[in-house]
């Protein structure tokens, strides 16, 4: 008995319903983000989330578009335990001061959840690394950063090209070992200018009533 076509169609189903459950999923994501406000903040005056800056918004496209969700998740987890007190292990892991709620996304569009966690996840990196040169440098080289790193190199985003007259302010100042040869520079290019911006809008530095602890 020739069982190949119950199995194609075994296969074929199994496939089926995990992709249906990601969209889903998705979908159910974006309607609860969509649907809250933001909160006013009558301690502070201010009112938050803020919206993305236009440079943010393009780096997020970069970010999308270089498939970065497949190794980062942007979501510092809650404790699962009863015990009010108990601390988040992403919050002990120091990737944020607190959780994130539906109203931190509200003005992202475009989700990155995410489900893998091949680095670290990225919710509040503009808050824990605030600085865009290192971010810049990591790009173009990760092991310049971060020895032993397993995230791959960027240098598409980056421009070498020879010094003529005056070095470029925007010129990244690198470890020898992975500088380029003299003469030359490396710069980031619009694409890499937009993605270190959008980067560095991922930070949860505010308190909302659903999730106090921001900012700390």
């Amino acid at each position: 008995m020739n069982n190949g076509p119950l199995l194609f169609l075994g296969f074929f189903l199994a496939i089926a319903f995990s992709w249906t459950g990601i969209v889903v999923t998705n979908l159910v994501q974006q309607t609860q983000a969509g649907g809250t406000q933001p909160y006013f903040d009558p301690a502070s005056e201010s009112v938050v989330p803020m919206p993305m800056s236009g440079s943010a918004r393009q780096g997020q496209l970069v970010y999308q578009d270089l498939g970065c969700v497949y190794c980062h998740s942007q979501q510092v987890r809650n404790s699962l335990s009863r015990d009010p007190a108990a601390e988040s292990p992403d919050v002990a892991r120091g990737w944020g001061s607190r959780g994130n709620v539906a109203r931190d996304y509200i003005f992202d569009g475009r989700l990155f959840l995410g489900t893998m966690r091949t680095g670290p996840d990225l919710r509040n990196v503009g808050q824990r690394l605030p600085i865009a040169t290192w971010h810049l440098n990591h790009l173009y080289n990760p092991q310049s950063t971060s020895a032993g790193s397993i995230m791959p190199p960027y240098p598409f985003l980056f421009d070498v090209r020879e010094v003529k007259g005056e070095p470029s302010p925007n010129a990244l100042s690198l470890p020898p070992e992975f500088a380029p040869p003299p003469g030359y520079e490396v710069v980031p290019n619009k694409r890499g200018e937009a993605l270190v911006a959008y980067l560095l809008s991922l930070r949860t530095d505010y308190e909302l009533p659903e999730a106090p602890g921001g900012g700390q």
